[in-house]
């Protein structure tokens, strides 16, 4: 089969050689964002979620009849197009999920220690008032997990680590987990209430997108950290400001915000393909970014080698299993 991959790295394309020898593989130097004429014959099509597959992007390539997602998430591909073809959509289920929940902690750990900020501030004044950097201790306060997979999972994991106690928030109780670990699920209102810190470990899709938003906010505990290495869209960006600013919420990290590929790839404002329609969306994350009380990383928290290698695996695996004609790790329905 004629297989296109969108940017990947050697280490990958080495992995990919290998596992699908005998087809006819191509590697694209970029993301996708507009259809391109190698695509055209491409029956299997490997993107990460830099790419956008449109509709119109998927009606160029008359031939194709699987896509790979390297990733977990898969908002970035038009599902129904795709079902209209009767083209196959796999993804990664999982990957990196201690990966991701070690960087939501090191954000905690940098906020509640303000060590980013001392660093900062040392680096280019030479010197600090270290009163200025008082923390807190993250024995004994509460965590809200919100989202119980295996990110969410480890999350709560390494709290009981720290000796943190810990709330679970989801749609769907793993109540099995929750005795193995000491703990009891919560509503969102009543888990943001208890909550020193709330971590977010959800999909995006429409039941959860701005999940956190002014409302919601309004019940968070004064004064408490919201962590967000997920999804961008879980968090209506200007309520997100205004609780920061207001000092309902005393700090964030973020590795993700509404509008990233814009803010991380401004270029693209000069073409017209921006994802980013509301342009006061991008001017509220400039503001996150320069705000004193706020940490935000360019979507890093999967950037290990050892989730890199998980997820390339995978991703040959599900395109070999397709070509074989036992398609695995289908997304859900």
């Amino acid at each position: 089969m004629k297989i296109l991959f969108d940017a990947t790295e050697p280490e990958e394309q080495t992995l990919y050689n290998e596992v699908l020898a005998g087809n006819d593989i191509r590697f694209l130097d970029t993301s996708l964002t507009t259809p391109q004429d190698d695509m055209k014959d491409a029956e299997v099509l490997s993107v990460f979620v830099s790419s956008t597959v449109s509709r119109a992007m998927i009606e160029t390539m008359p031939n194709l009849k699987c896509i790979a997602t390297r990733s977990m998430g898969f908002d970035h591909i038009d599902k129904e197009a795709a079902k209209e073809r009767g083209i196959a959509v796999v993804y990664v289920p999982s990957y990196g999920t201690r990966t991701v929940a070690e960087f939501a902690f090191a954000l905690i750990l940098a906020l509640s220690r303000k060590a980013y900020a001392a660093y900062d501030l040392l680096r280019s004044e030479g010197s600090v008032d270290v009163k200025r950097f008082e923390g807190f201790d993250l024995s004994g306060k509460t965590i809200g997990v919100v989202g119980t997979g295996k990110i969410g999972k480890n999350m709560a994991r390494i709290a009981k680590g720290f000796n943190m106690n810990v709330l679970l928030c989801d749609t769907f109780h793993d109540d099995a987990f929750a005795q193995e670990i000491g703990c009891s699920y919560f509503s969102l209102d009543e888990t943001v209430a208890q909550s020193d810190i709330v971590s977010l470990h959800v999909p995006l899709m429409p039941a959860t997108k701005h999940m956190i938003n002014a409302q919601i906010l309004a019940r968070f505990k004064r004064g408490s950290m919201l962590i967000n290495t997920a999804r961008g869209g879980l968090i209506e960006t200007r309520a997100l400001v205004e609780a920061l600013n207001a000092g309902v919420l005393g700090s964030a990290g973020l590795d993700v915000i509404e509008g990233e590929k814009a803010l991380f790839d401004e270029m693209s404002l000069l073409t017209g393909s921006h994802p980013v329609t509301d342009f006061e969306e991008l001017v509220a994350a400039h503001a996150l970014v320069d705000m004193p009380n706020v940490i935000v990383t360019p979507h890093i928290a999967f950037n290990t080698r050892e989730a890199k290698h998980e997820i390339a695996s995978t991703t040959a695996q599900n395109i070999a299993s397709f070509i074989g004609g036992t398609p695995q790790n289908t997304i859900p329905a």
